[in-house]
C-alpha cells in the first residue's frame, strides 16, 4: 500500500535530519519519489521567512 510522510522545517538541514532519520527505518526498494518545496514569505522590510518541506512516498 502507497503511503506518504510530510515534513515541514524553517531550516533546511532540520529537514534532512527528520529525512534521513526516516528513510533509515525504510528500505531503498520502499521508496517511491521524494517532492521538496521551498517558500519564502516576507514578513517585515529586511525579514523574510523560509518554509523548506517535503513528502515522501513509500511503499508500506
Amino acid at each position: 500500500m502507497m503511503q506518504v510522510k510530510l515534513f515541514d522545517c524553517e531550516h533546511e538541514q532540520d529537514l534532512e535530519e527528520e529525512i534521513n532519520h526516516f528513510l533509515s527505518d525504510l528500505e531503498r526498494k520502499q521508496v517511491v519519489d521524494i517532492k521538496y518545496n521551498i517558500a519564502a514569505i516576507g514578513e517585515a522590510e529586511d525579514e523574510q521567512i523560509y518554509c523548506f518541506s517535503a513528502m515522501v512516498m513509500y511503499l508500506k
